[in-house]
């Protein structure tokens, strides 16, 4: 396993459309793996293959210790103590290989989102408060979850990824292209 760099914006990477996994093989495998050790380095709840560099329709999710982490005692203001209980919370990976939303309920819910490929940036996006997904697991198993809650937004967010979309394309044309030239601004200036 190993931590890979993830692709920031502007890069125009974030833009391409994933091509599917034909079948399950070590390689996808090892980019699985990588996937959640970079994604919890970050630390973020999930991430699409395409955030790496890689452009295949794989996504990785955990949204179990940011469900734990936002019943926190706000009391508790020790950061070390914070930290443990963050790093004792249990992890629930699940990697999607293919997977593609079958049905969106018609009710919708707001969430912040943020992205680890538009760090420290966070904006309220709505989206459908339930969706099926079908995927396929990495035992090469055709599966469907249905989800709702965080875990909905979270799987429709990869999933956008997939398709090229960024969860700025869901704000206001004004606040997309402010972060876009805030970003293009901040590559300018590192490279």
């Amino acid at each position: 396993m190993a931590i890979r760099p993830l692709v920031i914006l502007p890069d125009t990477q974030l833009r391409l459309v994933s091509t599917p996994v034909a079948e399950i093989t070590p390689e996808i495998r090892t980019l699985v793996a990588d996937m959640f050790e970079t994604m919890y380095d970050a630390p973020g709840i999930g991430l699409a293959a395409i955030q790496i560099g890689v452009p295949k329709r794989v996504v990785t999710l955990d949204v179990a210790k940011r469900a734990a982490s936002e019943q926190a005692d706000p009391e508790d203001t020790d950061a070390e103590v914070d930290q443990e209980k963050r790093d004792a919370q249990p992890r629930n990976p699940i990697a999607f290989i293919n997977p593609e939303i079958t049905w969106s309920s018609e009710e919708r819910s707001v969430y912040e989102e943020g992205c680890l490929s538009i760090p420290e940036y966070y904006e309220e996006v709505e989206r459908p408060a339930s969706v099926k997904v079908a995927y396929t697991d990495l035992d090469g198993k055709r599966q469907e979850i249905e989800a709702d809650g965080l875990l909905a937004t979270c799987i429709q967010h990869e999933i956008d990824h997939l398709n090229g979309v960024l969860f700025i394309d869901h704000l206001s044309r004004l606040k997309r292209e402010r972060v876009t030239k805030r970003f293009a601004k901040q590559a300018r200036r590192e490279g």
